[in-house]
């Protein structure tokens, strides 16, 4: 058990730090060999650096969309294992802020995603929405529930450029029978 433990935690601190270097003895050493992050480690790469977002989010109440621009900022952290969104959403109402984390987890291959909401950052945090990229594609799913009512959440990064991507948030109330997107955020990149 212990063994396991220690060898997890070597092969943790290669795959995030780099290969450990070979120790200097009196015979030639043999170079090190190069260490690859685990497929899907980097699916998110294409996120790092300033972006302009146009948003487009349902209302409630009234079903109608609502409209306005904003600002998203996102850099890797823990060595790039994990990346912060920070956005900016410039609403006739004012201005509000949000930040999502996101972290990969070697073992299943699977990211996670949480959202902090500006407007209550105390508030509870949601489970994270998991998931993965299949041929381009972003998929992220979540168990929840509104006003006591079970429900599936569902985000998908989609028609991602050099230059410009597409995420959904969508709602299903009936075991994934159908699908209401409520929030369609478009990526332009400014830098």
């Amino acid at each position: 058990m212990r063994e396991s433990r220690i060898t997890r935690a070597i092969v943790m601190m290669v795959v995030l730090c780099g290969p450990i270097p070979a120790f200097a003895s009196d015979q030639a050493s043999a170079p090190v060999a190069a260490t690859s992050a685990p497929s899907g480690a980097h699916d998110f790469d294409f996120q790092f650096g300033e972006w302009r977002v146009h948003h487009r989010v349902k209302r409630p109440a009234t079903k109608d969309w609502m409209e306005f621009d904003g600002t998203s900022s996102v850099r890797p952290v823990m060595g790039g294992s994990a990346n912060v969104e920070d956005n900016r959403f410039d609403k006739a109402s004012g201005v509000t802020r949000g930040v999502a984390l996101r972290a990969f987890d070697q073992e299943t291959g699977l990211w996670a995603i949480w959202w902090v909401d500006g407007r209550a950052p105390h508030g509870p945090i949601d489970p994270p929405v998991k998931g993965r990229f299949d041929k381009g594609v972003g998929t992220f799913y979540s168990d929840g529930a509104i006003d006591g009512k079970a429900m599936r959440v569902r985000y998908t990064w989609s028609r991602i450029t050099p230059r410009s991507a597409r995420w959904e948030q969508a709602y299903s109330f009936d075991g994934e029978k159908s699908w209401d997107t409520n929030w369609v955020m478009d990526f332009e990149r400014t830098s």
